[in-house]
């Protein structure tokens, strides 16, 4: 970790727009070690048949057929952040630079503050089933090895479970998407719409709570298929990462609450309960109408009433 390259780098933000992409990246990086990505050839065929079986087991638990990504990769830090810095840029670079009497120093700060938080998040981030949001389609998933080799002896877990345990997470997202070929454009219209809005001052209140219901939705159907498809019991798992979650110095405390950690982990919660509500009473094919068409996402009222979905779209 270079604290001194980092800040350098942020220092030289130049180009125009609101953010200087190249010095985010190389400040990023300076201050994340990209990790170890040497792995036996055991390893590498432990990923494939964690992923695999992941792609199996949960077809034949909820019922739905979906196809992999063609992409997936077992990345060091470095490549996740390089493999994101796209995705931020293209929900960034719409907005208007902002009006000010030194627009050299915003840049800098904004720069800043995006290298600050792609660190991090290469620090911490283990998998991320990525539709590639905002691009020319395609969808992608990545497995950050380092910070999973990292993370399993942090929490003294075997490190073929836990992997396995974030392939089947990450897999599960690919089935929603897989079967939902619509759900990209319809994150990809509200995100762009609430950042737009949130930098001009405002919050459209309505585009805001359909993005947080769906992704409340994706995080809860993932969660159920999680618990129906993966191999054994996992709540040990859960617990430990929670419970890591929760702790660490002031610093990573501060970025988890300001990149919305604990709410991530309220949309699992909180998702979970609807989709287990509607699987018991209909079966876990019944959860799987949500994918249907956009008009079958719950609204919030409904996340908290799953009856109330059921009798709306009477799967």
């Amino acid at each position: 970790m270079n604290l001194f390259r980092s800040a350098q780098a942020v220092a030289d933000a130049d180009g125009g727009g609101i953010i200087d992409w190249g010095s985010v990246a190389e400040a990023a990086k300076a201050s994340t070690p990209a990790g170890d990505l040497s792995m036996s050839a055991d390893e590498q065929a432990g990923f494939r048949a964690d992923v695999r079986d992941a792609r199996d087991r949960l077809r034949d638990a909820g019922g739905v057929d979906f196809d992999l990504p063609e992409t997936i990769e077992i990345q060091h830090r470095h490549h996740w952040i390089d493999a994101n810095i796209e995705t931020f840029r293209r929900v960034v670079d719409p907005l208007e630079p902002s009006t000010t009497v030194l627009p050299g120093v915003s840049r800098t700060i904004n720069t800043g503050t995006m290298a600050v938080t792609l660190g991090f998040l290469g620090r911490n981030v283990l998998g991320q089933y990525d539709p590639l949001l905002l691009a020319d389609g395609g969808h992608a998933l990545y497995f950050v090895r380092p910070n999973i080799r990292r993370v399993a002896d942090d929490l003294n877990v075997a490190y073929p479970r836990f992997r396995r345990w974030i392939a089947f997470h990450e897999v599960a997202h690919a089935a929603e998407f897989g079967v939902a070929p619509w759900l990209p454009e319809y994150l990809e219209t509200r995100m762009q719409d609430s950042v737009t809005a949130i930098s001009a001052g405002d919050l459209d209140q309505a585009t805001f709570e359909e993005l947080t219901t769906a992704m409340t939705a994706v995080e809860g159907y993932a969660e159920l298929l999680m618990d129906r498809a993966f191999d054994e019991e996992y709540a040990d798992l859960r617990a430990k990462l929670d419970a890591r979650r929760g702790s660490g110095g002031p610093l990573k405390r501060l970025m988890s609450r300001l990149l919305g950690l604990g709410l991530k982990r309220d949309q699992y919660e909180r998702g979970a309960r609807f989709f287990e509500t509607v699987a018991d009473a209909r079966g876990l094919e019944a959860a799987s109408v949500v994918w249907e068409r956009p008009e079958h996402l719950p609204t919030d009222a409904e996340l908290a009433e799953p009856i109330q979905w059921l009798d709306r779209v009477d799967p």
